[in-house]
């Protein structure tokens, strides 16, 4: 199978500190995953002020604020994103950032970007879609939240402009509920011929590990530094030796899934020709005595002679000469 695209979602697990930010792109570097992705917004063009937090963020946060004056404290400028980005560059990873808001993509078209990430959030805001697909960029896009007519549109809007599109299954709570994971939607998705990839807010290791044989080639996991840290999301993340080990099983079951191709493998040649069987005379046989299931019988050779997957290839033709019982079986 093809490599798959791991993404550490620092998100805005940073706490609004460029400093922090930089610490969970190295946390990122040294668990070997393929790109860090953060978020883009300017609260003023996100949401209204008096809006109320969403129930999880109430949960893991305290309703003390509104939802507005949370992210506000979250907010990172363009001159960070860009410096995020060069530090990326240097530590050789991809820098990923979603933007929530047409004033942020603005702001993120200046950094020369090869991808974006789209929130689920954003999974039914048709204008937005067709913006950010007509940058030309390829395009990750989330659906949690979302009923399928939802997605079908989404995904159709996208298409018509750009091709370059992977499609996230993904339950929006932080955490998510085991039981509202439903992985088999990607076998729903497998419909739109695209890229299909799972972002996961389960606990742990959580349901990515089971997404991957599933056909998800793109993961995206959230992480921090430190689980207590006040915010949104740090529950529902990997901490650094967390992100560590999940990288491991992925790559350990990328090994495991291998090849799609049926074949002995080529420890398999060996074993083959000591276990598999050939066909060998059940009595004796006399030249000229047709050769059949009464007077032939299949056993290990050691690889000599004749499969039992040819048997009805040579059933009823002549012996070529006289066998006894056990010997190997000649035409």
């Amino acid at each position: 199978m093809s490599k798959v695209y791991i993404i550490a979602e620092a998100g805005v697990n940073h706490n609004g500190d460029i400093n922090l930010a930089k610490k969970l792109i190295d946390v990122a570097v040294d668990a070997k995953v393929d790109a860090v992705k953060f978020q883009a917004f300017r609260t003023e063009h996100l949401i209204l002020s008096n809006i109320k937090k969403a129930p999880y963020q109430i949960k893991n946060t305290g309703k003390d604020q509104s939802q507005s004056e949370m992210l506000k404290k979250l907010e990172l400028t363009k001159n960070h994103y860009l410096e995020l980005k060069n530090y990326c560059d240097k530590k050789n990873i991809d820098f990923l950032i979603t933007p929530f808001d047409e004033v942020s993509l603005l702001e993120l078209e200046q950094l020369n970007l090869k991808t974006y990430k789209i929130a689920s959030t954003d999974t039914t805001n048709i204008p937005f879609l067709r913006k950010v697909a007509s940058t030309g960029k390829n395009i990750i896009l989330s659906t949690g939240m979302c009923y399928m007519d939802e997605v079908q549109k989404a995904v159709e809007s996208i298409l018509k402009i750009n091709k370059n599109l992977t499609l996230m299954h993904c339950t929006a709570n932080y955490p998510c509920k085991d039981n509202e994971v439903n992985l088999n939607v990607l076998n729903t998705y497998k419909k739109f011929n695209c890229k299909l990839g799972y972002s996961d807010h389960t606990i742990g290791f959580g349901a990515s590990l089971y997404a991957i044989p599933m056909g998800a080639t793109v993961i995206e996991k959230h992480f921090t530094i430190d689980k207590n840290s006040s915010g949104p999301d740090h529950i529902a993340s990997l901490d650094k030796d967390e992100l560590f080990s999940f990288v491991q099983q992925i790559r350990k079951i990328e090994t495991y899934l291998g090849s799609s191709k049926k074949a002995p493998t080529p420890s398999e040649l060996k074993t083959k020709k000591s276990l598999q069987k050939c066909l060998v005379a059940k009595q004796t046989i006399l030249k000229g005595e047709p050769l059949s299931e009464n007077n032939m019988v299949a056993k290990r050779t050691g690889g000599n002679g004749i499969s039992p997957i040819k048997f009805d290839e040579i059933n009823g033709i002549k012996a070529i000469r006289d066998f006894k019982k056990n010997e190997i079986i000649e035409i």
